[in-house]
């Protein structure tokens, strides 16, 4: 929480003035003394005041004059709110060395099902759309809200292949840069971003870093998430093994260049967890609200509670 009058919060200065006033009430003795022969008899037929409901009125007199105070300073709460027509493209890594089982099932299957529950955590009317690619860009799936078409592409998913990472991400860029309202908020459209998974180093096509700039140039952020462990081999047609270790500084290079952020995951339960934050983060924007008027009310629901239940047990105002 926060405030955008933070120097009125002065007025809290008056609660623990107030503290002191009521505490000093309660101990100073009536000015008017009723002189009363038979205290006995008086304390017999009198039932003894609660010390617990004595002290009720003056707490909510404390509160209430708490909750205006805040009030008065004007405070504010941040709240995620969905993002209107902004855009997502998905762009998955099918290379050979996704076969690797050292993530569950298997890397590619992993990314299959965390893709699933990326789209079960972002808002419905999101755009979301993917790209697939190995020696080359091969899916390409508009953003849509429809969801339907990019869950079909991530049921389909086949390991083969080498490992162009510029151009999958070149093809989600186009597909920004081409899509309603062209994307992208450099260009004064609707926010945009790329969500990219990959568990190797580039090894075809162009350099995903000049094209990680370009995105960061349509203020298009991708954000990178490596897959797999360092140690995992795959076995060639031939029978030999090799090495299939993921490079996330290759990956945080390309979040860095395009102002995005880089995640790692070595298992699956990693990986979910990731495209959970990613879903929801991409699919809502943070948004300050004032709250303002939810403190003035409970500080007067307070205080007219502190006046009628004063009124009630004592016959006067706290």
């Amino acid at each position: 929480m926060s405030f955008q009058s933070p120097a009125l919060l002065g007025a809290l200065a008056l609660v623990p003035v107030a503290i002191v006033l009521v505490v000093r009430a309660g101990r100073r003795a009536p000015r008017h003394a009723i002189r009363f022969t038979g205290v006995g008899t008086l304390a017999a037929v009198m039932a003894p005041e609660p010390r617990r409901r004595r002290l009720i009125p003056p707490a909510l007199f404390l509160l209430a004059l708490t909750a205006l105070a805040l009030a008065l300073a004007r405070p504010q709460t941040t709240v995620a709110v969905p993002v209107d027509r902004a855009s997502v493209v998905l762009v998955t890594d099918v290379s050979l060395s996704m076969i690797a089982d050292d993530v569950e099932p298997s890397r590619l299957g992993a990314a299959a099902q965390a893709g699933q529950r990326f789209l079960d955590q972002v808002p419905e009317g999101l755009r979301v759309g993917s790209v697939t690619f190995s020696d080359e860009a091969q899916t390409v799936d508009s953003p849509s809200s429809d969801h339907d078409a990019t869950r079909a592409v991530l049921d389909s998913l086949v390991a083969d292949g080498g490992t162009a990472t510029g151009e999958g991400l070149a093809a989600a860029l186009d597909l920004l840069e081409g899509g309603e309202g062209a994307a992208g908020s450099a260009r004064g459209g609707p926010p945009a971003a790329i969500v990219l998974l990959s568990d190797g180093k580039s090894t075809l096509g162009r350099d995903p870093l000049e094209v990680a700039r370009e995105a960061g140039r349509l203020d298009v952020p991708i954000y990178t998430v490596a897959l797999g462990t360092f140690t995992e081999v795959i076995e060639a047609p031939d029978g030999s093994l090799i090495p299939v270790p993921p490079d996330p500084e290759a990956l945080r290079d390309i979040a860095r260049e395009s102002g995005g952020q880089a995640f790692e995951a070595e298992e699956s339960d990693e990986l979910d967890t990731v495209y959970e934050r990613l879903g929801s983060e991409l699919g809502t924007r943070k948004e300050k609200r004032e709250i303002t008027a939810g403190f003035a009310g409970a500080g007067a629901l307070a205080l007219l509670l502190a006046a009628a239940l004063s009124l009630r047990w004592s016959g006067r105002l706290p």
